[in-house]
């Protein structure tokens, strides 16, 4: 059974129809690449499916909840707890510590902060960040910055992680590094992993790779 289900999604904003009847099927634990053209729709694909958007038309089902049902509450729930979302740009708040920001869902969520933290200083020693936990933010390398994300991205264990050019804004070297790590977390944790990408060769990493093309799933 798939833990992902889209069913005849349409997505508009204004008069641009960025999502024309799309369906997609996806398996807990699979490890996908998104590739398309800017305005392919790919993006609002991955926030659709990670609640940031509700589809004009359609079903986005997730572990068998339909998500266009859900109220505000509901979805804010479902993101918080369910979801590690990871962009091109960090969004990581400058008032708040590295640390700080990485057990930010947590706090959010009620869970169990302690915990919390073990976690993150263990992903952090593996990451190589664990001496810039005390850090804020700007005193941090892109590299850094995207790992530290990457980090509270994972931090609550959820069962999706989503991620929109991951990679964008980092050099050859640590966009590698930034892949591998993805894969190997997602699959320690069991968690499904989509990354939308235009750099072939991240996409080339990964072992299902799926194209779309005006709002359409064309291979």
């Amino acid at each position: 059974m798939s833990l992902i289900q889209l069913r005849g999604v349409h997505k508009a904003y204004g008069k641009n129809r960025v999502l024309r009847g799309l369906d997609l099927d996806v398996t807990a634990g699979e490890l996908i690449a998104l590739r398309g053209a800017s305005g392919s729709g790919k993006s609002t694909l991955l926030y659709l499916i990670g609640g940031l958007e509700r589809p004009d038309a359609g079903d986005v089902t997730v572990g068998g909840e339909n998500l266009g049902r859900m109220d505000d509450e509901e979805l804010a729930l479902y993101r918080n707890l369910g979801v590690g979302f990871v962009f091109q740009f960090h969004f990581l708040l400058p008032s708040l510590t590295a640390l700080g920001n990485i057990l930010l869902p947590a706090r959010i969520a009620g869970t169990d902060l302690k915990e919390a933290e073990a976690r993150a200083r263990s992903l952090a020693r593996r990451l190589g960040v664990e001496a810039q936990l005390a850090q804020w933010p700007h005193e941090l390398s892109g590299g850094e910055q995207q790992r530290v994300n990457l980090i509270r991205a994972l931090v609550l264990k959820p069962r999706l992680l989503l991620c929109d050019e991951p990679t964008g804004n980092l050099d050859s070297k640590n966009s590698a590094l930034v892949v591998q790590l993805l894969k190997e977390l997602a699959q320690e944790n069991g968690a499904t992993l989509l990354v939308v990408t235009h750099d072939e060769k991240v996409a080339e990493a990964f072992p299902r790779k799926i194209l779309i093309e005006d709002g359409q799933i064309i291979r």
